[in-house]
């Protein structure tokens, strides 16, 4: 069961995502908060939950300050935004600031409701109608200079393999990888299988996405 605290200064937003949370019986509510002081309270006098999902305009301190703050006496805690904010800035400064994932208010239930539980695994997750031309025309990690063979190594993720990611995004199909880099369609296949399962990726989009966000791919 996922623990998640809900800081949010509306109310019927508030309702409204514990609805959307309480229909999964994997994730449950263990507190809300209006303010982001108040969430640092909740924080220091009650067990950690294993999710802080936070808005980020609220009276008072707002969602990055809170989260870059909170990160520095709990650096394991994981936390993710819920916002109607969709300037590629602010969601670029929310990572930065140490959220796991991005979420809109404007997404519908599902969404919502698939992102809490990759974020409840893990994963990080960045909403998809934000899409990908998002990943690719705007630098989240703008200021950290990664390392890309590192990141390969981190994921097991062979030369090979690789080749095949990187053709994938330029949106190659898997008989005509083969023939562009002289494998079998089936053995290309394989490469891509693997890439999802190393990475945990549900499907060519969600490896494409995680790629860029990972910055295995520019």
């Amino acid at each position: 069961m996922t623990k998640i605290l809900l800081v949010d200064d509306h109310r019927l937003v508030r309702n409204g995502i514990r609805l959307i949370i309480d229909t999964h019986d994997k994730l449950s509510v263990v507190g809300e908060v209006d303010s982001a002081e108040d969430a640092l309270i909740y924080l220091e006098q009650n067990a950690l939950p294993d999710l802080v999902l936070t808005d980020l305009n609220m009276q008072g301190m707002d969602g990055v300050s809170f989260i870059r703050m909170a990160k520095k006496i709990y650096p394991d805690l994981r936390f993710a935004v819920l916002s109607m904010i969709e300037d590629p800035v602010d969601v670029a400064e929310a990572f930065r600031s140490g959220a796991d994932g991005y979420l809109s208010k404007g997404g519908d239930y599902d969404e919502i409701l698939f992102g809490l539980l990759r974020l409840s695994h893990g994963h990080k997750y960045l909403m998809t109608n934000f899409g990908l031309r998002f990943m690719e025309n705007f630098d989240v990690e703008n200021s950290v200079n990664v390392d890309v063979t590192s990141r390969l190594s981190q994921y097991e993720i062979t030369e090979r393999e690789f080749a095949v990611l990187e053709l994938i995004a330029q949106g190659f199909t898997a008989v005509e990888i083969a023939d562009k880099i002289f494998l079998s369609k089936r053995t290309v296949e394989g490469h891509r299988q693997n890439l999802m399962d190393k990475t945990k990726s549900k499907n060519t989009a969600d490896l494409i996405r995680f790629a860029f966000q990972q910055k295995l791919l520019s």
